[in-house]
């Protein structure tokens, strides 16, 4: 079953301890798609500006990604720098340029509004209403948020948490939304706000993922080398959607192993900069570090079981 993804697409300054890029190719949906099209069919809404490149455009369309909603406008593309610090969980915003992306109000196309599932990445509450008032009858809605919106926007996106199915936010973010420290206690109670499914998402931690009646904690994926972090969370959130999508359900079975895949491929996309980690990947790549993740946290695995 299809999805429709609406976010971000830009260009990226990405300064690590490993180097840094000037004007590589990201963005929220950027990366959800690249993910999500391992899954199930999937489109994009994003504003572009003249200055896109099409060698930008084609890695999309050779991939199978539907870009009919991704809009060219006068002016240029969405824009940020960012700088990691030694400690991968911290950076620094050095600029961040909206540029076509600022007064953007997309439209959805006939068949978009048709979408059974629908991801909101991490834009404005406001806009992520606009969108979701245009799909008819979605199965599936999950959305993205930040501590900026969370901070200058928290009546919004009060209004629209119970409309979504499934919320995305990282540890810090589930703390100041909930107000709360502990984060068993941040999920329990963003639950109660009105999504049915809540996935706190803790960089070299792992995720937790609450639900009414269950609790799911899972690793990251070890690596011996991060060297850019940036699209880790729509990387993992496009996974789990395409697999949702893939299985047409969300039973805690199918929401728990597209946890799983969503931070398989969140850990492809970490080993590199920009996109290249997800975008040149193939399937059996893919299910082999997928079982490796499971060996490594099954104690019950038959092969280090003790008679």
């Amino acid at each position: 079953m299809s999805i429709v993804a609406v976010g971000t697409i830009g260009y990226d300054t990405v300064e690590t301890a490993h180097g840094k890029v000037v004007g590589a190719l990201g963005g929220s949906a950027s990366y959800f798609a690249l993910a999500a099209r391992f899954f199930a069919p999937v489109s994009i809404v994003a504003a572009v500006g003249r200055d896109f490149r099409e060698e930008d455009r084609r890695l999309f369309s050779d991939r199978g990604i539907d870009i009919r909603g991704m809009v060219q406008r006068d002016g240029e593309t969405f824009r940020w720098h960012g700088r990691y610090h030694e400690d991968l969980n911290v950076r620094d915003t050095i600029s961040l340029e909206l540029n076509v992306f600022a007064d953007f109000m997309p439209e959805l196309l006939p068949d978009q509004r048709r979408a059974d599932y629908v991801f909101l990445a991490n834009i404005s509450p406001e806009l992520q209403a606009h969108v979701l008032a245009q799909v008819a009858s979605p199965k599936i809605v999950a959305a993205d948020t930040m501590n900026h919106w969370i901070e200058n926007d928290r009546a919004a996106l009060m209004r629209l948490l119970p409309r979504i199915n499934i919320l995305t936010l990282n540890d810090e973010e589930a703390r100041m939304l909930s107000g709360e420290h502990n984060l068993l206690k941040a999920g329990r109670a963003i639950l109660k706000m009105g999504p049915g499914t809540v996935l706190v998402k803790r960089g070299e931690y792992g995720v937790l993922q609450f639900s009414k009646d269950a609790l799911f904690a899972v690793p990251a994926y070890p690596l011996e080398v991060v060297v850019d972090p940036t699209g880790a969370g729509d990387t993992f959130a496009g996974a789990f959607m395409g697999y949702l999508a893939r299985k047409g359900g969300t039973s805690e079975a199918i929401l728990r192993a597209g946890v799983v895949y969503g931070c398989v491929l969140g850990s492809f996309v970490v080993e590199q900069f920009s996109v290249g980690g997800v975008a040149g990947l193939a399937w059996d790549t893919i299910e082999s570090r997928y079982r490796a993740f499971l060996e490594l946290t099954d104690s019950h695995h038959p092969r280090w079981t003790t008679q």
